[in-house]
């Protein structure tokens, strides 16, 4: 088992793992491309990549939230130094998602989209997650993390739990006008389950705490 873990260390640690993360991430957005090119989207192709380019962003804050329970599970420490490339790389599917809708549903037309931003509260929660999204990844670099401080940074970053909260929300509103809600529950029911794993594990410290500082009272 040791030796086990100590090979997928020395995997996950070298050099070009970074790389080949990265080509894995970016190939969704490279098929994407590819059906758009070659006009196999279907008969809707705008909704067909506003739709798969909101479902990749969701599916890319399951898995940033699961790299700290399978780190820590696992035993894999190195599995730490890909979260924040898994994190930018949900800033880029948001960022299409809102391009795409930008472009093919509104056509730029900034006055409109901000009409349609207040008027639809499905539109309006998934524009706030954008917006919060914002500043993570613009402090998702060591340089950020020197300037303001690794606890206050980390304290930051907190908000993305809050942030897949919101897009599970602009999921639910958005299929509830099709009362289709079969997958909402089933990236819910994973959302909530990492959540609640971080929260039983803060729940466990905190306890260990109060263990320990009883432990000491009685010396």
């Amino acid at each position: 088992m040791a030796a086990l873990i100590a090979g997928r260390q020395k995997l996950l640690m070298h050099p070009a793992a970074k790389l080949v993360i990265f080509a894995i991430c970016l190939l969704p957005f490279a098929w994407l491309f590819y059906r758009a090119f070659n006009d196999q989207l279907g008969a809707n192709p705008a909704e067909a990549l506003i739709r798969a380019t909101g479902d990749w962003t969701l599916r890319f804050v399951c898995i940033v939230l699961a790299v700290t329970p399978l780190r820590v599970i696992t035993g894999t420490p190195a599995l730490a130094r890909f979260r924040r490339m898994l994190g930018l790389f949900v800033y880029f599917y948001v960022v299409i998602h809102l391009l795409s809708y930008s472009w093919f549903d509104m056509g730029f037309d900034v006055a409109e989209i901000v009409k349609d931003i207040i008027k639809r509260p499905f539109i309006l929660v998934g524009f706030s997650a954008f917006l919060l999204l914002t500043p993570l990844a613009a402090t998702s670099f060591n340089a950020a993390i020197k300037a303001i401080g690794a606890k206050r940074w980390q304290q930051l970053h907190k908000v993305f739990y809050l942030i897949a909260g919101l897009g599970i929300l602009h999921f639910f509103w958005m299929r509830s006008g099709k009362n289709d809600f079969a997958e909402v529950f089933v990236y819910a029911a994973i959302i909530a389950s990492l959540l609640g794993w971080r929260l039983w594990k803060w729940r466990a410290k905190s306890r260990q705490r109060v263990s320990l500082s009883s432990t000491v009272g009685v010396r």
